[in-house]
């Protein structure tokens, strides 16, 4: 099972760079897809919207005003959930993910490999 992050970084101050560094961390499979292709902890960002298998949870690192562009190709990818972190909730995707049976939280993924929710 794997997480893909969508608005990956390879800027350490960026809350996905730590998201990437604290889910390899807790011995999490990622993925990365980013606006600039880069590398970090071994891993390529993409930045096309590749077909990805086993995707368990995306975890959302782009504002709302971005997402359209996302929502299909994550609701192909037929994740269990999806974790807006905040700054990023976006009511409309959540009806969208969730008439599609995909769960959503608006959390935060670094504070829930904190307290062992993720």
């Amino acid at each position: 099972m794997k997480t893909l992050i969508i608005g990956a970084s390879n800027n350490p101050e960026r809350y996905s760079y730590k998201a990437a560094e604290r889910l390899l961390a807790h011995e999490h499979e990622i993925e990365l897809l980013g606006r600039r292709s880069d590398e970090i902890f071994g891993k390529k960002i993409q930045t096309e919207k590749k077909d990805f298998e086993s995707i368990d949870t995306v975890t959302l690192y782009v504002g709302a005003q971005h997402q359209s562009e996302y929502y299909n190709y994550i609701v192909s990818l037929k994740p269990r959930r999806v974790i807006f972190n905040p700054g990023t909730e976006n009511p409309e995707f959540v009806q969208l993910l969730e008439a599609n049976g995909i769960q959503c939280e608006i959390a935060c993924t670094l504070v829930l490999l904190g307290t062992n929710q993720f």
